[in-house]
Order: structure tokens, then sequence, then C-alpha cells
């Protein structure tokens, strides 16, 4: 780390020799490997590692930007001197600055070394143990479109002239399959998956067999009758209901008028029994980290809390714009790109209730297990949502023949007031981002079926 954390050195100071007013440097390691198999084979394997970095420079309210991977002395030097040229030629804004100094506190723990110590055989017999576990469960299970594991390893480090510093290092690993299930004349998929710090935290039995009771509980699904009735959204399609809220939440969607949560800071417009932070130092969250990528420290912000939307995700340009103060929030894609505010770890806080409680104060409804095209479903200024799904009717409290081919529809801000009750048991997704939550209960929601 400590030669990363030099060459950031290096690249804030000559962006300012080369002319620039204020200057930035974040550099970056990043490595991962990619296992995907098929029917008992490696189908592809990839291993990468990228080192390069990223400079900001300013000209008073002018900003720039360059990167590259020469990392010696004269790429460095060539580096800043693009970015303090780019700055030199930019339009002026009154709200571009460099983010000021702060300190914040060391995150032991993220990363994890058996990445490293865990060698391609031993990651490929992990894939390969989660198709073999989905196919070996059920004689039903007649085959696994695609298993995956996936790793990444990064180093962080960033400098900057105003006297930002900081480095770290994290690691993500997951494991994901789409089993299939045939019955009734019909094929069902099912989808299971885990993540941890590394290959070590996995569970591959477990995630092969989630993956094949998902597909087998669908077997025989129909269109359900179209209603109004309670929902409980299971955890990965609450998960992506949470990344498009958090999304909502993000200041440079609400300052371009692009969010149903524009202009209602304060306002009460959820239920008391739902309640969302962004969390970027949680020690479980697979996107925490000390400092976000200006190098603010990273925090714990309450976004709705006591049914009132309490606050907006800022980095350092759109705080600028608000006339508050950053957030934390600002995310970056590596080195090659600027940053720009994002969630980190969105939180659902959980509830007091089982699944089963649940299901039962449900009584009579459905449980969503999947949502199709959400993302494309929903209108970003109104929050009105329509989005094909699939999973359980709930009669009599608890679950019973699978369901597909149907929408639910609403509006983000209308469902949040409807949400009626959590579940107790909160599980991390990497879907809508890196967000932990149980399941929902909402109390009523709009079913398109039959």
């Amino acid at each position: 780390m400590s030669n990363l954390s030099a060459v950031a050195r290096r690249a804030a100071e000559a962006t300012v020799d080369a002319g620039a007013s204020d200057a930035e440097a974040y550099v970056s390691r990043e490595g991962g490997r990619t296992v995907r198999v098929h029917a008992g084979e490696v189908e592809s394997l990839t291993a990468a590692t990228q080192t390069g970095v990223g400079v900001r420079a300013w000209h008073g309210h002018r900003v720039g930007y360059a990167y590259g991977t020469d990392l010696s002395e004269a790429g460095v030097r060539e580096i800043a001197a693009r970015a303090s040229e780019a700055a030199a030629a930019a339009d002026e804004d009154e709200f571009a600055a460099p983010p000021r100094p702060a300190e914040f506190e060391a995150l032991p723990g993220l990363g994890d070394p058996s990445i490293a110590e865990w060698d391609t055989a031993r990651v490929v017999d992990l894939a390969l143990t989660v198709e073999r576990t989905a196919l070996e469960s059920d004689p039903r299970l007649v085959g696994v479109e695609v298993a995956v594991y996936a790793d990444a390893d990064e180093q962080v480090a960033i400098a900057s002239s105003a006297g930002v510093a900081g480095s770290y290092e994290a690691s993500t690993s997951y494991a994901y399959l789409s089993a299939l299930a045939e019955g009734e004349g019909a094929r069902e998929t099912g989808l299971g998956f885990g993540l941890a710090r590394g290959p070590r935290g996995l569970d591959p039995k477990a995630i092969g067999a989630e993956g094949a009771e998902r597909a087998l509980s669908m077997i025989g699904a129909a269109k359900p009758a179209s209603r109004s009735c309670p929902v409980v959204l299971d955890e990965t399609v609450a998960a992506s209901f949470a990344g498009l809220i958090g999304g909502g939440l993000s200041a440079k969607a609400v300052q371009r008028g692009r969010s149903p949560f524009a202009g209602r800071l304060g306002d009460e417009l959820a239920s008391a029994a739902f309640a969302l932070h962004d969390d970027g130092r949680d020690p479980d969250g697979p996107e925490s980290a000390p400092f976000d990528a200006e190098g603010v420290p990273r925090r714990r912000t309450a976004l709705i809390e006591g049914g009132r939307l309490r606050s907006y995700l800022f980095d350092t340009y759109t705080a600028n714009r608000e006339g508050t103060t950053s957030t934390g929030s600002a995310s970056r894609q590596g080195y090659r790109s600027l940053p720009s505010v994002s969630t980190s770890n969105l939180i659902v806080a959980p509830g007091s209730l089982s699944l089963e409680q649940l299901l039962a104060e449900a009584g009579e409804g459905v449980y969503v297990t999947d949502v199709a095209g959400l993302h494309s479903g929903v209108n970003p200024v109104t929050g009105v949502f329509s989005v094909g799904a699939s999973g359980r009717m709930i009669r009599d409290g608890a679950l019973a023949e699978p369901v597909r081919e149907f929408t639910i529809a609403g509006e983000l801000v209308g469902m949040l007031s409807a949400v009626s009750a959590t579940g107790s048991e909160p599980r991390w997704v990497p879907f809508g981002g890196s967000v932990s939550t149980p399941p929902l209960l909402v109390a009523e929601m709009a079913i398109s079926g039959s």
C-alpha cells in the first residue's frame, strides 16, 4: 500500500507543479477472478489485475480529469499535465471545488486473506460444488443455466494538495447459480447466491440448495387472479426496491428533478415500520471503507427514519450546490472514472417478525420472490412502477401454490407508507447495490394477473 500512497502524493504534487491551484490523485490496484462452470466442466476462467491513477485538477472553479496506468515518474507527470490542461480549458463552475481534509478512523477487517490463499483449482471446485449440489438434490433438477464464482481484491490510496491522505484494502467474493427444474410441462428457474469477504466465507452447498429449492418451488406455476392484496417481498426483491429508493435519494437525482423524493426533506412519507440508512462503515457491508472516493470519511446516514425523510446523500459537488456538507457518499468505478454521489451500504432496519409471522399477518396475498425489469419499469420522476413478478400465493397465512406472469404496480412513496411490518432476519443482497434487508410486508399492492 505504501507505494500506492507514494504515487498518489507524487501525482497531486506534479499536478500543482503543472499549474493547477488544487489537485487530487486516486490510485487503485484491482485484482479479480471469475470462474463459470457448466455440466461439470469449466466453461471459462478469467483473472486480471489492473493498476492506475486518476487525477483531478482545479484551476479555481474549473476542473479537469485525466488517468493512466504508467506510474513511473515520467508517466505520472504526463497524467498530471493532462489533468491540469483539461482544467484550464474547462468551463467555470462555481460549485467545483476540492474536498477539504477531515480525519477518519481506520476500518480493519475489510480484506480476507483466503482470496490469495485459495488457488484456482480450489475456487473452481467451489463453483463445481455449487452446481453439483443443485443437480443432485432432486431428479426434477434437469440442469443449471450458469454457476459462477467471482472475487475481487482492491487497494486504494488517495492524496490531495489540500491535505487529504489515506489508503485501505478491501475484498469481496460471491457465488451464484440459476438452477432449472422441470415438471408439469414447463421449466422453472431458481436463483441461489452467497457473498462474503473471501471464498472461505461462502457455503457452496447452501448456495446450490437454495437455487434448487427456488426452482422446484415454482413447478406448476400459473397466473394469479387480479386483485389488490397484501404482498410480502422476499429479501432479493426488497433489496431491489431499496436500491431504487437509495438512487432516488441521491442529491444528484434530486437536484436534477429526477427523483420522487425531491422537495420532500422532512416530510412524513413512510410507515413507522420502515427505516432506511446508508452506512459506509458497517463491518459486514461489501461497500464499506474508511473514506469515500474523494477521501471524505464514510459514515452512517439516516435516510428514512421515524416515517420521515431525514437526508439525501451528497458528494462534495452536490453538497456545494446545496450549501451543505458531503455525507461521504462519493463513489468511483475505479481510477478511470470521476467520483459521483452514490449509496454505499443500504440497510433496511429489521423488525421482530419471522417470515412465518409475516406470512401469517398477511393472511391472504402474494409472496413475491422475483421481479423482472424493475429499473426500466419505474418512472424516475414520479416513482410509479409496474413490473413483472413471480412467487407464491399466501393462503391462510402460509405459502401455497406458485404463481408467475403477473405484475405488481404502485409508486415508491405510496409503497413505503404501506409497509406494515419488516422481518427479523436481514440478508446482504448484491442487487440494487449493496443492500441488507429482511423481507417486507406491504399491506396492499395491486396485482395484475388473469
